[in-house]
């Protein structure tokens, strides 16, 4: 199995990257993001891969991080979602925002990527919630809060978020902020307290 190549980067296609590696041209399929995190044409880049075998071809599909690579894993084993549709998801969201927006059962968010409608995007959230907090939150800020969020949050929870992402603050930075600020007021505090002690955690960070 493949799971890691080192290379120079050769070329770059609608759906991938060519990566030679020791004069071997790999094909590598990547979410847009992934596409953007590596460097220009010529210059040496590095991707994790999954390695996917079927009847009638071999694929590689890379990722700029272990936990994109893990999330793509957790997303394809889905029903219904399969490997295209889990490549629209990481490239409509980072890793922070998909573990933000499962945890906090945010199905529009998820929604937001291709091919993802609503049931489906209910599915995601069900299958994964329990799997969310167990993965690494990408935003470096909020990494050291990490599974912390509760399965379940109240709504004042998702309203103290959307107020944040409106200050400016990221998705995934101003769940985990959430997430904490849950866990020192607990479950029935109101948008406003919430808010209040999220804006203090995100300071002290």
């Amino acid at each position: 199995m493949i799971a890691l190549l080192k290379g120079r980067i050769e070329a770059y296609e609608d759906d991938g990257v060519i990566v030679d590696v020791g004069g071997v041209g790999y094909h590598v399929t990547c979410s847009s993001r992934t596409l953007a995190a590596l460097p220009r044409v010529g210059e040496m880049g590095k991707l994790f891969t999954e390695m996917l075998v079927s009847e009638n071809a071999i694929r590689l599909v890379g990722f700029a991080t272990e936990a994109e690579r893990a999330w793509f894993r957790l997303l394809d084993n889905v029903q219904g979602v399969g490997t295209r549709v889990a490549i629209a998801v990481l490239s409509t969201l980072s890793t922070g925002e998909l573990a933000s927006a499962i945890a906090f059962g945010d199905k529009a968010m998820i929604g937001r990527s291709p091919g993802v409608g609503p049931k489906l995007a209910q599915r995601i959230v069900s299958e994964l919630k329990d799997k969310a907090p167990a993965l690494q939150i990408a935003d470096p800020a909020v990494a050291r809060i990490e599974g912390q969020t509760p399965a379940a949050p109240p709504r004042a929870a998702a309203d103290a978020v959307s107020a944040l992402v409106n200050l400016g603050y990221g998705q995934a930075q101003a769940g985990a902020a959430v997430s904490v600020a849950l866990r020192a007021a607990g479950a029935e505090a109101g948008a406003e307290r919430l808010i209040r002690l999220a804006l203090r955690e995100l300071a002290a960070s």
